[in-house]
């Protein structure tokens, strides 16, 4: 299953951007609303929880500054991505579009589509306001 948000126009360049995915404490400042959890367990893993949900535990795969950032599920029962594709469009502009990429069941796949979805839609549209 392979999810993208909407591509967001960010008034910062792309060095910045990727600078603040990279540090994953300000993940936080992007989590939508129903978080019940939320800790940084080493500098490059955290865990959050959303209301009614498993915790989950991210941990940063792969860089290449200043274009992209993985973060990867970190233990756990599913394996999945979350990726973000950052493009210069000006000198102080940057264009952010967040990909998630999971193998599931076509019975799971269903369930969390859905909120999968409007996850990575709040965490790019919350990206220009926290940085």
């Amino acid at each position: 299953m392979n999810l993208e948000s909407p591509k967001i126009n960010v008034e910062k360049s792309p060095e910045e951007v990727f600078e603040f995915l990279a540090d994953v404490k300000n993940f936080e400042s992007l989590m939508p609303e129903n978080i019940s959890k939320f800790e940084v367990l080493e500098d490059d893993k955290f865990v959050f929880a959303l209301k009614g949900m498993p915790e989950i535990i991210l941990k940063k795969k792969e860089i290449d500054a200043p274009n992209k950032i993985v973060l990867g599920a970190a233990g756990g029962k599913i394996d999945f991505s979350l990726t973000g594709n950052i493009v210069k469009t000006g000198d102080t502009s940057s264009e952010v579009q967040l990909q998630f990429a999971g193998d599931f069941n076509p019975m799971m796949a269903m369930m969390i589509k859905g909120p999968i979805t409007k996850f990575i839609e709040t965490l790019a549209t919350s990206i220009p306001n926290a940085i």
